[in-house]
């Protein structure tokens, strides 16, 4: 048996069975499901199972976190669950909104190719550090062959993205293939062309968006003709056409716009980093890990790919250089102060795969839970950014992640290490003030003793206290409840103007306009349900309460009851957060709010894990 065929099998039947996957990929340390039904899918098991780090749910797909053996656990998952690369081959797709279509198409595209883009920027580095220390001149066969194993990625990229782009998109590979290598043809790039009168230059060597808008042209070209031509002729016929309409098209209007878009982009960047790079720094170095999370952080590295792999140098990408080594930093502080074993176990490997750039285990696996330490991960990373925008550094070409991107900091043309020390500057800061301050303000959690009164991990329920849509806190707006500030839960669309008791528990807060009621469970869950946005205003008009306040009650129980149509007639929403105001109590808040979702009251919602 394989390594991971045990964790593969367990990670398969907990995301709901093979004949639940829609589609698998991977990217540095996570297993990206596309699922037919992500309530099949065991979150809390997943999460606690040896070897899976956590779980996440962005951009429509179910991410299980693995670390830096991914691609080991990812072929061993395709061989149990019987599926191909990308795909399971089913035609079932999981419906998503545009947003989550657009980010899925975004990373399916990009993704596959980061890992060779930066493993061919490192060469470039390694090539211009051996030519300057002098181990070879710049006019060197070694040198040729070293430029030429690094920049062949970068030259020929509309080849690889035009491949990526038809599997993704489920045209013939080879016809995304095709239209990457007529893109790259030198005798049609950077040369003067007439077509009817009409004057173009056009380069589309290592571009980045034309490639990508023409084979979405050629998708339901092909589809189209498949359609009509006949069997017997469409296999040379169909790319035939699609290639006589597709290419033109693609190359005398498509392709000029596509790079004037992407032009724009990155000026649009550049702009922001130029009117106070300083504060672009903050802001980069400080969110960067959050755009990570929500999983739209490769929107944003666009415009600097693209710059970068037609040789312009970039501002953008060395204010997150930091990031990381900020995170690496807190990890190694907690490491080295921790008393607990398991956590010892786990902030080791986590710092070691920081310094390379694979910050997910850190995240995930130690700060994250530990939310200040998160916090302190994300001061420093603001701090570099800041540092590395004030002394202007710029990335010359496409590197690794962690250490690996130092090399890209260093000018090819002139070998100056300016800029790479000035990076390095920016890193040390970040990584310093990181440390100190999570080695200062560490302390392990102090467990309370194992009773018969208070076992540890124990488990509660928390049901729906009202009938209607369940939707995401983060959907909520309000950002108080959206964001977290007063614990975790989820939202409510009511659809009945009841609220019923969630649990058994005791009214602990009723407020005297009624439009929020709080409860402590018999467990010890405090829960608030807050009904409707700012209704406060109303003070009790269209509200009428049922219990009061120290009454015990009982799971079901009629709490509030409470007009929809007249406090929406008022201007109010009665979009209802319902929170576990001391989720800081718990080990874990396991919600079951996949997406928007109609249920009854008295629907298991939450499993409250302490």
């Amino acid at each position: 048996m394989a390594k991971y065929t045990a964790l593969a099998k367990d990670i398969v039947e907990n995301v709901g069975g093979k004949e639940n996957i829609v589609a698998l990929a991977h990217c540095v340390t996570r297993l990206r499901f596309n699922l037919k039904d992500e309530g099949k899918a065991n979150d809390d098991v997943l999460k606690n199972m040896e070897g899976v780090v956590t779980v996440m749910k962005t951009g429509g797909q179910y991410q299980v976190v693995i670390g830096n053996h991914v691609p080991e656990v990812y072929r061993e998952v395709t061989e149990v669950a019987g599926i191909a690369s990308q795909s399971s081959g089913s035609s079932e797709k999981k419906a998503m909104s545009f947003k989550e279509k657009f980010f899925d198409l975004v990373t399916g595209i990009m993704l596959p190719s980061i890992a060779l883009l930066s493993a061919s920027g490192i060469i470039k580095g390694i090539n211009t550090i051996l030519s300057v220390t002098g181990l070879y001149g710049m006019d060197s066969s070694y040198y040729e062959l070293m430029n030429a194993i690094g920049d062949a990625m970068f030259f020929f990229l509309p080849v690889v993205l035009g491949l990526n782009t038809a599997r993704k998109l489920n045209v013939n590979q080879f016809l995304g293939l095709v239209t990457g290598l007529i893109l790259c043809y030198p005798a049609i790039n950077g040369i003067d062309m007439n077509f009817s009168g009409f004057q173009m230059n056009a380069t589309y060597t290592s571009s980045v968006l034309p490639v990508i808008l023409i084979v979405a042209l050629e998708a339901p070209l092909e589809r189209f003709f498949n359609k009509v031509i006949p069997d017997v002729v469409k296999t040379f016929i169909v790319p035939i056409l699609v290639l006589l309409i597709a290419i033109p098209i693609g190359y005398i209007v498509i392709g000029p716009l596509a790079n004037m878009l992407g032009f724009f982009l990155g000026d649009i960047m550049q702009a922001i980093i130029a009117f106070s790079p300083i504060v672009a720094g903050l802001v980069v170095g400080g969110f960067w890990q959050v755009f990570v999370m929500l999983g739209v952080h490769m929107m944003l590295l666009i415009p600097s790919i693209t710059a970068l792999v037609s040789g312009t140098p970039d501002s953008f990408m060395p204010l997150l250089g930091s990031v990381s080594f900020a995170q690496t930093a807190v990890v190694l502080a907690i490491w080295l102060k921790s008393n607990d074993r398991k956590l010892k176990n786990i902030a080791f490997p986590a710092w070691i795969s920081g310094i390379f750039g694979v910050t997910e285990p850190a995240i995930y696996g130690v700060t994250l839970p530990r939310i200040k330490m998160f916090v302190l991960s994300c001061i420093g990373g603001a701090l570099g950014g800041a540092i590395t925008g004030f002394l202007n550094v710029k990335m010359y070409t496409m590197a690794g992640m962690g250490i690996f991107s130092l090399p890209g900091a260093i000018n090819p043309e002139t070998g100056s290490m300016s800029d790479l020390i000035n990076l390095v500057i920016g890193i040390v800061v970040a990584f310093v003030v990181s440390f100190i301050a999570a080695y200062v303000l560490y302390k392990d959690d102090v467990l309370e003793p194992k009773t018969a009164e208070k076992p540890l991990n124990r488990k509660e329920q928390i049901v729906t206290p009202i009938q209607g849509e369940i939707l995401p806190l983060s959907e909520i707006k309000d950002s108080a409840f959206s964001e977290g500030l007063l614990g975790q839960g989820f939202g409510i669309e009511p659809s009945e103007g009841k609220v019923f008791a969630p649990c058994d528990g005791t009214i602990m807060t009723l407020f005297p306009t009624k439009h929020a009621i709080g409860l402590i469970s018999d467990n010890g869950a405090e829960v608030l349900i807050h009904v409707g946005l700012d209704t406060v205003k109303l003070d009790g008009q269209y509200f009428e309460s049922h219990v009061e306040k120290g009454q015990h009650v009982k799971q079901g129980e009629l709490l509030l009851s409470f007009d929809i149509a007249a406090i929406k007639a008022a201007g109010f929403s009665v979009q209802t957060p319902v929170v576990i105001t001391n989720t800081q109590d718990y080990v874990d808040v396991v919600s079951m709010v996949n997406e928007k979702k109609r249920f009854e009251s008295g629907h298991e919602i939450l499993t409250l894990i302490n």
